[in-house]
């Protein structure tokens, strides 16, 4: 088989994962799905699929106190998604005021992932939204992490974003996501947008914040553990950011610990 047969397929992945939501959906017995839109690549593509399967659709927008531009790129996807799919339909719930009560309420110690802490917050008070707004319609909220965030580098929240019932595009890397972006047509203004996890209101990006973009973290994870022979001295630092990142965060990436009770100690004598 020739390279050129080897090459990234759109048109057979859209496909393969529609089928896989369609089973999933039928075999969990539930309505449809729900999904945050962000204005990002990732929950635009995962929102159209889920549009494809020809099932109930929510696409809820959730601003906390958010960057205009994001607003701005979440309505005009949900709006053509609409349009598009006669069972999509749009939601926005507003969490700032409930984000600042929830800010005001809970003590500063004023160290130094204080900021981090509360950013945080704010991913997990979406995920108790969209789980909210899933149990009144029985449908799922489906994950919108690619495989680079959710299995390379960890870059999502621990029961944030990371809070889901299932995740369609999460074996794909980045840069496949914005192909079936393109093949999905969906606005070119998200297309063309830097990723960012639009949890900071301002412009900051997703490489800003890791120190990598994404493909050249797609070159370090599938060149762990080879020989560093011809790299460039770049190279060798997006190796130590990934290698970083990927430690750091394995505890969001492995099953919960369970404390497992042998039985010469849970059924020792006295």
């Amino acid at each position: 088989m020739g390279m050129e047969a080897m090459k990234f397929n759109p048109d057979s992945v859209v496909k393969h994962i529609v089928q896989w939501l369609q089973s999933y959906a039928q075999e969990s017995r539930q309505k449809g799905w729900v999904i945050g839109v962000s204005g990002g690549i990732d929950s635009a593509v995962t929102s159209a699929l889920c549009g494809l399967t020809g099932l109930p659709t929510t696409v809820v927008e959730l601003p906390i106190h958010q960057h205009p531009d994001e607003v701005n790129r979440a309505v005009e996807h949900m709006d053509a998604l609409c349009h598009r799919f006669p069972l999509v339909e749009q939601r926005r719930v507003d969490l700032t005021s409930v984000y600042d009560a929830f800010a005001d309420s809970i003590p500063k110690d004023h160290d130094a992932s204080e900021g981090l802490a509360f950013i945080n917050a704010r991913a997990r008070l979406r995920m108790t939204t969209l789980y909210t707004i899933a149990a009144q319609r029985q449908s799922l909220v489906v994950g919108t992490g690619n495989r680079v965030e959710d299995f390379g580098v960890g870059f999502y929240t621990k029961y944030g974003d990371g809070g889901v019932d299932l995740s369609p595009i999460a074996d794909l890397m980045k840069t496949e996501v914005f192909a079936l972006g393109a093949f999905l047509d969906v606005p070119k203004s998200i297309q063309s947008a830097a990723p960012t996890d639009g949890l900071w209101g301002d412009d900051r990006t997703d490489e800003m914040q890791i120190g990598a973009t994404y493909p050249e973290l797609e070159w370090a994870m599938e060149h762990v553990g080879k020989a560093k022979n011809g790299w460039s001295p770049r190279q060798v630092e997006v190796m130590e950011i990934y290698q970083r990142l990927h430690l750091a965060n394995q505890h969001k990436m492995r099953p919960i610990p369970v404390c497992h009770i042998p039985d010469a100690v849970r059924l020792a004598s006295f």
